[in-house]
């Protein structure tokens, strides 16, 4: 759903200059104005601003408080929400709604609409928890898993007791799907012929010792995790066309064919565990493969590490593959797309090629779990770090979902952002600034916060709460700050979504590669998020993509099948029309590559494309008849003539393309003289968008040393304009012709952004980006200060005066430690004259995001690093008024509720954990530092030029 207005982002002052996080606030009118002609930033709309995951709990929803809600959505910056409900809080029973009864769908029809007179959007989980499951689902539809029995018989032997499953556990009489004998002698023999409708084996050995192995089509049991009412029952068997249809019949009925108000429709991560099998997938087996897997069930289940067994549990990963993409996540596409909707789906997880999957919905999703700890100076983490179990964020994993949107060119590439940041209470918006930037490096123009839950008026505080997020909610003590953070993504998913990406090389995944050497002891791999350390790390794949993007190129990564796809023009590689363009395909090492995509690669390579491959392919993946393609690859390899033609490079001539053969990618990459971006070689981080006229370059300082210099840009320019998105100031930069690129001149602070517009065409009008330079030295204001709490609890503390700044822990009135929300510190200072470009503002420690006015004026935010902003507009030569408002973290008004033993934690299910899932209490936390600890001071610049 598209919104109808758009917000004024830029600041008024666009001649104010300067490297700052210090966000600019808009007036209240610019809320619903639309974006002037001569603003240099791309339109907002809905889908640039950051949207919610908002859970309803036990759906207690009615539409006064869901009106409330939304309109705090709207008035922070938020584009939408994605409802999905989970289980209830205790107490409120008798307000719970049942999914998908007309109540509920009275409660959604109010949300829809409500948030399309806001100018916002709904997005809905096409379930409750996760994963899909419920009351709809019956145990022959049910998620299921291929369970062996073994039977021994000797010569003239019968099995006396019937065949089936012995567990009591499951939930019917577990079908018999394979009987296999295998004798002494070698012998291998089918049996399901001989067992009877009871069970009974007619069959007995004339002579040797048998043993027979016995295959079952279980049930996993498993059911839906966090379900809301109504939404109970059996996860479903997401290999089954016939299961799905079952699950979205009951939608189908709910919604009678009715719009639904719905932007997307979205499936959260697979977390389908043990699910190996389903009731057609033997039968599969044998039409995709082209054998039998039946004879050989012994050595399927064996967890034998020999080269044998590990091609049978090949070909098995990749009929489920198979099986998951067609039956699941394509007919569910196209059910939404029958919806009038977008899908939006979370592919890691799955039992198959991530690429084909994301390459599949209209949204593909990737999601950041835990934490990333950068270098950025002073940057302050509250978690322990042995409390993650799990991988930090990876930007090789995050780039499986935007590849698949860059080949395809896909406007929207989503992000599940901020999933257990850190521990609850524990997270400032200063942590989610550069983890949201490596979102956006990896390709993501659209981010759903992880997350809020609704909470009615009446809940005391600190309200409703999901157990596994960072706490986006009014609540919150920042949460008036996050306008800051919600604007700075809204400007930098602005330019992100604006043309089309732009990439330099296309990288194969083999994930032949995977599925040979993953764990023998399962037959299903879940290509997740939280194994990397054993499914990509380990890989030639991973250190030859983050060698590449450390380099300076632009990198995304495609599969056999979107190979397959490709075409060739003028020596560059496309997938699809709308994809981005690339210079050279990749092949990193792979041990197992299926003959039809070397076929492919020297195909495109004949078509006039450029292909480095690290190493020729050892082998070829899976079973059957294995000489035979064994023969067919080597024959393809023995007919490229390759010759040395630089150190360490060989190249074969093919058609009217060529074939480079390298250990080391990059010295290939020279030798073709595809160019790297070598701004990287600085530290900066970057990634680019083609538009009509130029490129936009997204640059990030994750180092921890300032830039101060000219940065290369590999790309020819007329004109430079930085944008800053942090303050959504904008100016043309001092830039110049070297080469075939352009340099600029840049300055950027560890822990800033800033975009840069190239242009061909004639140099746009407006202000010259001014270049700052200290004037002189930095005059401290020290105050005194008069600190008045505004805002917060449990109660607020008095007002009083300061000397010299101390976090409000260390005050005297025991209500300031306990203390969460916000507080004014006001001071006055003199400045004797005013002959300088500007002033920098710097408040030193900030515990932990800050609001900073001047003179009656609104300078603007300052919630990340490096905590400071530009004062010269505002001041005056005498005497200044300086007002910082200042907000803290919700702990330690936590710390006080469970020190006082106040029950607040009262839900259903999980209840609420900490970060390790162990029961979350408080108590015996330390009190956090909070308020403005300082030093502040006031730095005069003087504008430069170059």
């Amino acid at each position: 759903m598209h919104s109808k207005h758009s917000k004024l982002l830029v600041a008024a002052g666009l001649l104010l200059g300067g490297l700052t996080t210090c966000q600019k606030l808009p007036a209240p009118t610019a809320s619903v104005a639309t974006t002037p002609v001569a603003s240099p930033w791309p339109t907002v709309t809905t889908q640039t601003r950051p949207w919610v995951r908002w859970w309803w709990m036990g759906s207690a929803v009615d539409a006064k408080n869901l009106r409330l809600q939304l309109t705090q959505f709207k008035d922070v910056g938020l584009g939408g929400a994605e409802i999905t409900p989970i289980y209830g809080a205790v107490g409120y029973e008798q307000q719970y709604i049942d999914y998908l009864s007309p109540t509920w769908l009275k409660m959604l029809s109010t949300t829809t609409r409500t948030a399309d007179s806001l100018g916002l959007g709904v997005d809905m989980n096409v379930g409750t928890g996760w994963p899909y499951g419920g009351p709809q689902i019956t145990p022959e539809q049910a998620a299921s898993k291929l369970v062996v029995q073994k039977y021994s018989l000797s010569a003239g032997q019968r099995l006396k007791e019937k065949l089936a499953l012995q567990d009591p556990k499951q939930l019917r009489a577990a079908p018999l799907v394979a009987l296999t004998a295998y004798g002494s002698k070698g012998e291998r023999l089918d049996l399901r012929s001989k067992v009877a409708t009871d069970g009974t084996l007619n069959w007995q050995p004339t002579a040797g010792t048998w043993e027979l192995y016995a295959a079952f089509g279980g049930n996993t049991r498993q059911m839906v995790k966090r379900a809301a009412p109504g939404g109970a029952g059996l996860v479903l068997d997401h290999l089954s066309q016939e299961a799905l249809k079952t699950y979205l019949n009951r939608f189908d009925q709910a919604f009678a064919g009715q719009p639904t108000g719905v932007r997307s429709f979205f499936n959260d991560s697979y977390e389908v565990f043990e699910a190996d099998f389903t009731p057609r997938l033997l039968d599969e087996f044998q039409k995709r493969r082209g054998y039998d897997v039946r004879p050989y069930l012994r050595e399927l289940v064996s967890k034998s590490t020999t080269d044998e067994a590990a091609r049978l549990r090949d070909d098995y990963r990749e009929t489920m593959a198979e099986l998951v993409q067609e039956n699941f996540v394509t007919p569910w596409t196209a059910w939404i797309h029958g919806k009038k909707g977008l899908s939006r789906n979370q592919s890691h997880g799955f039992p198959g090629n991530l690429l084909d999957l994301y390459a599949t919905v209209d949204i593909p999703e990737c999601e950041t779990f835990g934490i990333t700890r950068f270098p950025i100076p002073d940057i302050r983490y509250y978690s322990e770090e042995a409390a993650y179990t799990n991988p930090p964020p990876d930007l090789v994993m995050l780039k499986f979902a935007s590849s698949a949107g860059h080949v395809l060119g896909k406007p929207l590439v989503s992000s599940e952002t901020f999933t257990w940041l850190g521990e609850h209470f524990k997270v400032p918006l200063s942590n989610c600034k550069p983890e949201v930037e490596q979102v956006f490096l990896a390709g993501v123009n659209h981010v759903f916060y992880h997350g809020t839950t609704y909470s009615p008026a009446e809940a005391p505080w600190p309200g409703w709460l999901f157990y596994a997020s960072t706490n986006f909610a009014p609540s919150n003590s920042w949460w008036p700050h996050l306008t800051g953070l919600n604007d700075y993504i809204t400007r930098c998913q602005s330019v992100l979504q604006a043309g089309r990406p732009e990439s330099d090389v296309l990288l194969y995944w083999p994930v032949y590669d995977v599925r040979h050497y993953a764990p023998p002891t399962k037959l299903d791999m879940m290509v997740s998020i939280h194994t990397i350390d054993q499914w990509l790390q380990p890989t030639a794949f991973y250190p030859d993509a983050q060698q590449l993007i450390k380099s300076g190129y632009a990198v995304d990564f495609v599969s056999d099948k979107l190979l397959q796809q490709s075409q060739v023009s003028g020596g560059r590689l496309q997938v699809a029309p709308q994809g981005a363009i690339y210079q050279a395909l990749v092949v990193p090492k792979a041990d197992f590559m299926p003959v039809e995509t070397l076929e492919n690669i020297v195909q495109r390579a004949q078509q006039g494309a450029t292909v480095i491959i690290q190493e020729m392919p050892n082998d070829v993946p899976g079973f059957h008849q294995l000489e035979n393609r064994r023969q067919r690859l080597r024959s393809i390899v023995a007919g490229l003539n390759f010759s040395t033609v630089s150190a360490g490079v060989q190249l074969a001539k093919v058609g009217s393309g060529q074939i480079l053969l390298a250990p080391n990618v990059q010295q290939a990459l020279d030798y073709q003289k595809i160019t790297r971006e070598t701004l990287t070689d600085s530290g900066l981080k970057f990634i680019r968008r083609a538009v009509p006229d130029g490129r936009y370059y997204y640059l990030v300082n994750h180092t921890a040393k300032p830039v101060n210099s000219w940065v290369p840009l590999n790309t020819a320019a007329s004109s430079v304009l930085f944008l800053d998105p942090q303050t959504g100031r904008s100016g043309l930069a001092a830039s110049k012709s070297e080469g075939n690129g352009t340099s600029v001149r840049l300055q950027l602070q560890p822990g800033e952004a800033m975009i840069v517009k190239t242009s061909t065409g004639a140099t746009p009008g407006g202000p010259a980006w001014p270049y700052l330079a200290p004037a002189g030295p930095a005059q401290s204001i020290a105050g005194p200060w008069s600190l008045r709490f505004t805002q917060g609890g449990p109660e607020l503390p008095k007002a009083q005066q300061l000397a010299k700044l101390v976090s409000w822990t260390e005050l005297p009135e025991a209500s300031a430690t306990r203390f969460s929300g916000r507080a004014e510190y006001t001071t006055t200072f003199t400045l004797p004259t005013k002959p300088v470009a500007d002033y920098v503002l710097k408040l030193g420690d900030v515990r932990e995001s800050a609001h900073v006015w001047v003179n009656g004026h609104d300078a603007g935010l300052v919630w990340s690093f490096p905590y400071e902003c530009h004062l010269g507009a505002y001041l005056k030569k005498g005497r200044n008024e300086l007002k910082i408002e200042v907000a803290n973290l919700m702990a330690n008004r936590i710390i006080d509720l469970d020190q006082r033993k106040v029950t607040w934690r009262k839900y259903h299910e999980i209840n609420f954990v900490n970060l390790a899932y162990k029961p979350f209490d408080a108590a015996s936390w330390s009190w956090q530092p909070s308020g403005l600890l300082g030093p502040v001071t006031l730095t005069p610049c003087a504008a430069t030029t170059f």
